[in-house]
Order: C-alpha cells, then structure tokens, then sequence
C-alpha cells in the first residue's frame, strides 16, 4: 500500500512537472533575460502509516486481524498435533503392520499434509483478504482526508516519508501536515 502511495506520488508529481514544462513557452521566447524562473513547489509531508493508525476504527480492525490469525494459527496447531499423533503411530506400528495398512497409513498421513498446507495457503490468503476489506474503508477516508488538505493548502504534492522513501525532505519548504490529519479525522 505504501508503495501504491509513493509510486502514485511520483507519477503525480512527473506528469504535473511535464504538464507544466508543456503549457510554459520556452526560456529564449520569454526574453532576451538569460535568467529563467522556476516556479517554487508546495508541499506537504507525513508518515502515511502514523496517519492511518490515528484514524478511527484502525484499532478495531487490527484486533479484528488478530482475532481472526490466532483462530487460524489455533486451527492449524491442531492439525499439527493430529499429524504428529498419527505420524508417531505409524511410525510406532510400521514394522508390524501388513503392507496393505502399511500403505493405507501413508496415504492418510500424505493426505493430511496435503490439506494441512492447503488450509495454510487458503488461511493466508482469506487473512489478506479480510484485512484488505477492514481496512479498505480507513484508508478511503484517509485519502479523502489528503486530497482535501492538499487542495485546501494548494499542495502540488504530499510527500509519504515512511520506510526512508525520502530520507530527506526540506523542512523549510514542505509542511509536515500530521496535525492537519489529525484535526481533520471525523
């Protein structure tokens, strides 16, 4: 998500700064003044991640996740535990089995395994899916939160400063709008 963010900022900021480059007519046809002009940007900066998780409701549908993982990760606790039990039994019995229970077991453990790393695979992507549609909604209004502080304060752009993406960001021409978030959070 971070990523989507920066990446659309950049973009954002390209095609604006191409845009611009496009409508200006060029130096030499402005005057014979060898000196040109270069219109000064406006800007704001945030640690998207900080913001989203002042938002309201970020905390409900974090615990929601997190319910949701450990009843997953109990289910397949248990399923560990039932393959081990009968891995342990054939093991125990193997020496003494017929070969046609011999195979019939093996079968039983392979197929366990099998469903055991599917219910893994299935889990993980039903998690991913249920924190994408918690927290699809709090992103949204934090969105909506930055599109209105950007035009309100004529931004050309907000920067996300999370994961070192901009290492550094000049203070004294960009503004750091965490407060205007927060003031703007419902």
């Amino acid at each position: 998500m971070k990523k989507i963010f920066l990446i659309l900022t950049t973009v954002f900021a390209t095609t604006m700064c191409v845009a611009q480059t496009e409508s200006e007519p060029s130096p030499e046809v402005l005057s014979d003044n060898p000196v040109t002009t270069v219109k000064e940007q406006h800007f704001g900066y945030l640690s998207y991640s900080e913001a989203l998780k002042a938002m309201p409701g970020y905390e409900e549908a974090q615990k929601s996740i997190e319910a949701l993982k450990a009843d997953y990760d109990k289910e397949l606790e248990r399923a560990e535990q039932e393959f081990t039990k009968k891995f342990n039994e054939f093991v125990d019995g193997q020496k003494s089995f017929p070969e046609n229970i011999l195979l019939k077991r093996q079968k039983e453990l392979q197929v366990l395994m099998e469903q055991s790393i599917q219910f893994k695979n299935e889990s993980q992507r039903l998690l991913t899916k249920a924190e994408n549609e918690l927290m699809q909604p709090i992103v949204d209004k934090l969105n909506a939160i930055l599109q209105k502080i950007g035009t309100e304060r004529n931004y050309d752009y907000i920067l996300n400063t999370d994961s070192n993406a901009y290492p550094f960001v000049n203070v004294n021409r960009g503004d750091d709008i965490m407060e205007f978030v927060i003031s703007n959070i419902e």
